[in-house]
């Protein structure tokens, strides 16, 4: 394993609150996103996100008051996305004092906006997103899907995770419909598909239920875990979490002193 392994809890927005769902629907709300967010960082969170996850299918930016309220209070780094579809809304994102932006939809719609935003920002500004679904027909068995899980697109995850990276994109976000909310582990096949495929860091993302679930993902290749339900309703302590994982003989992040 290359690098230590981060803990990234996700907050998913909806109408100003952070929401939970199961496999991308059955909404239910989880708190406040600055109380989430104060909360995860001290309990040892390393990174957080942040997404707006009906801005896109509504048609609308990321709302900017949230991203800069949450910023005030956060102290690791922060990553952004929902809604971001030009150079432009990213750049507003990151004004508001996000770390990172995360696209997903509007980088599959238009693949020159992966490049556009690394030369304005720099690569470790910019993270891709990628919504997959298991699908047979694909090459991968694995079909990309945009706006939220709502519209298949035909396309394999695989492959346009490789195209993703030939723009010089350094963190790779897929989350698996089939995994996301059920708590029943990550979609490990789809992680290590992608981590003999692209040499990008993985964020495994969608199924976290328990302890060795963490463990199985960081396994399969993946650096980064986030994860949502199980922290929102504190089935899982981030502190234990890590000692869990240090115990079974993975690397963990570890801030280092004045930082």
């Amino acid at each position: 394993m290359d690098k230590p392994i981060r803990i990234m809890p996700c907050l998913d927005m909806q109408n100003g609150r952070v929401v939970k769902g199961v496999h991308f629907v059955d909404i239910r709300d989880a708190g406040d996103p600055v109380e989430c967010a104060r909360a995860y960082c001290a309990a040892g969170a390393d990174e957080l996100a942040l997404l707006d996850i009906t801005a896109t299918v509504e048609g609308r930016a990321t709302m900017l008051d949230v991203v800069s309220r949450v910023a005030d209070v956060v102290t690791v780094p922060f990553t952004v996305g929902g809604g971001i579809s030009d150079v432009k809304s990213a750049e507003l994102i990151l004004e508001a004092g996000a770390d990172k932006v995360s696209t997903s939809s509007a980088a599959f719609r238009k693949p020159e906006l992966i490049p556009d935003m690394v030369k304005a920002f720099g690569a470790d500004k910019v993270t891709v997103a990628i919504d997959v679904d298991r699908n047979p027909a694909m090459a991968s068995g694995y079909e990309v899907y945009i706006d939220g899980g709502r519209t298949a697109t035909g396309a394999d995850a695989i492959e346009w995770a490789k195209r993703v990276e030939g723009y010089g994109v350094p963190v790779i976000l897929p989350t698996s419909k089939a995994g996301d909310g059920a708590r029943t582990g990550y979609d490990l096949p789809v992680i290590r598909a992608l981590k003999q495929a692209v040499s990008a860091e993985i964020v495994a993302s969608g199924g976290a239920g328990q302890m060795a679930h963490f463990r199985e993902a960081a396994e399969a290749g993946a650096t980064i875990l986030l994860a949502a339900s199980v922290f929102h309703f504190g089935t899982i302590d981030i502190g234990e979490l890590k000692a869990y994982l240090e115990k079974q003989g993975l690397p963990v992040y570890q801030e280092k002193a004045g930082q």
